[in-house]
């Protein structure tokens, strides 16, 4: 009997310590298993690495908004990530706004905003930026906090079309310009970089008009300035569906090769336009390299931290450039689409 008692004394002690030290484990973190998980089985399982929320935010739908989100698609392959592409329906700063505040209040870790009002949303933007890494494509908002601008100087984007109207215009005319907003960054570049080539080669800007992204007003824009001005030469579009709208309009007025279209972008319409010769020229951006590399900087400013700040550059710019599209290029730059596309 006593040593049946002194077995089980000594059983109990034992398990006393055996307790003891698995509670302690516990308290210091709940030890290995609790760290790395179990799998069905109980062995040990790896960590889940964080899942990473980005999204890329256009201005509005259109097809240069396709190419650009093919390039989101491309590093999404590549990297093995998901963008979610977001677009205001009827392209106003406000569906903007709204957009930005619910991405930032979901936990996003990563945006990219082509920005619709610059000066206007400054607030909004700054908001957003101290919740998530922000980032601006295609129209900047350089006195926000955003971390980096990528995509096109606008500005000699503006000089060179203005270079392109000049060759149309060798003696001087008068030409009209049409945009969905001036006070928007990259139609305010753009705009001045005209102006500055233009304006010493005697063309004069006859006039200006707004449509606020109202594809039907983008027309009657146009159509109303040239019955308004019967000697017009040159029609420029700023945005890419301004250059549809110009094409509308002078053939429904029948003016082909009286007023011609000097335009932006690589709206399908514009391209064929330019093939049939009622458009000179259109000067394109890279709407796929805002995609890829918008995805690019995201991801890697939402995952490696410190090493990534460290590597944007002084000016905060990545510049990605421009091409002009005349009639003896297009045929190629079309093919170069396509392939962009799949």
């Amino acid at each position: 009997m006593k040593d049946k008692n002194r077995f089980w004394k000594l059983a109990f002690a034992a398990f006393a310590v055996l307790s003891m030290t698995w509670i302690a484990g516990c308290a210091q973190g709940g030890g290995d298993e609790a760290a790395k998980g179990h799998d069905g089985d109980g062995k040990s399982a790896p960590t889940t690495a964080k899942v990473v929320k980005l999204a890329f935010v256009t201005s509005g739908t259109s097809e240069f908004w396709r190419i650009a989100g093919a390039g989101v698609h491309k590093y999404e392959q590549e990297a093995k990530i998901q963008v979610d592409i977001k677009a205001p329906p009827n392209g106003t700063p406000e569906e903007q706004n709204q957009i930005l505040e619910s991405l930032a209040s979901q936990g996003y870790d990563a945006v990219a905003v082509t920005v619709l009002a610059p000066n206007d949303q400054v607030t909004v933007l700054n908001r957003v930026a101290e919740k998530v890494k922000l980032i601006t494509f295609d129209s900047d908002a350089p006195k926000s906090n955003r971390l980096l601008y990528i995509g096109t100087n606008n500005y000699e984007a503006g000089k060179a079309l203005g270079n392109e109207i000049v060759k149309i215009l060798p003696n001087g005319g008068k030409m009209a310009v049409f945009v969905g907003m001036f006070a928007v960054d990259n139609a305010t570049q753009r705009l001045k970089g005209i102006q500055d080539v233009v304006t010493a080669h005697n063309i004069q800007i006859v006039d200006k008009r707004e449509d606020n992204a109202d594809r039907a007003k983008a027309r009657a824009n146009v159509e109303d300035i040239i019955n308004a001005h019967p000697d017009l030469n040159v029609a420029t579009g700023l945005w890419s569906y301004n250059g549809p709208a110009i094409i509308a309009a002078v053939e429904a007025l029948g003016k082909k090769g009286k007023v011609i279209p000097a335009v932006f972008d690589e709206e399908d319409v514009t391209l064929s336009g330019i093939e049939n010769g009622t458009v000179a020229c259109t000067v394109v951006q890279k709407p796929f390299q805002f995609g890829y590399l918008s995805s690019k900087w995201m991801h890697e400013l939402a995952t490696k931290g410190d090493a990534a700040m460290a590597a944007i550059p002084k000016d905060k710019m990545v510049d990605t450039g421009v091409d002009v599209i005349r009639k003896e290029n297009v045929a190629e730059f079309k093919a170069k689409l396509v392939e962009l596309k799949k």
